[in-house]
């Protein structure tokens, strides 16, 4: 679990990284394709007035975070931990800075 940790926290880190200063909430979508080659992005964030809106992180951002949703896919396909579905291609990942929490929620192809 440990490496799990470690692949939640870097990709934790790298958005809040590139977020806004003023967000409280970090709110990726992520749709990663099947070879891992690619992944298209939405980039939300609700600021200290509960408003929300969008923002785009540098390039080098999004190329991490496809190298990091790569890496994390893979260790779940390796540890087993898909509970007998197809490997995720999509994913929604909730930042909260004010609790310094991350939670990632995955989708399976039907």
């Amino acid at each position: 679990m440990m490496e799990l940790d470690v692949l939640h926290n870097r990709i934790g880190q790298l958005l809040v990284n590139a977020g806004p200063k003023n967000a409280r909430k970090l709110i990726v979508f992520a749709a990663l394709s099947s070879e891992g080659d690619s992944c298209e992005y939405e980039y939300d964030y609700v600021d200290a007035d509960g408003l929300e809106d969008w923002f785009i992180p540098d390039k080098n951002a999004s190329y991490d975070l496809r190298l990091l949703l790569v890496e994390l896919r893979e260790y779940y396909i390796k540890n087993n931990l898909t509970n007998g579905l197809p490997v995720w291609s999509k994913c929604k990942i909730v930042v909260d800075l004010e609790t310094m929490k991350i939670n990632i929620d995955f989708k399976y192809e039907d």
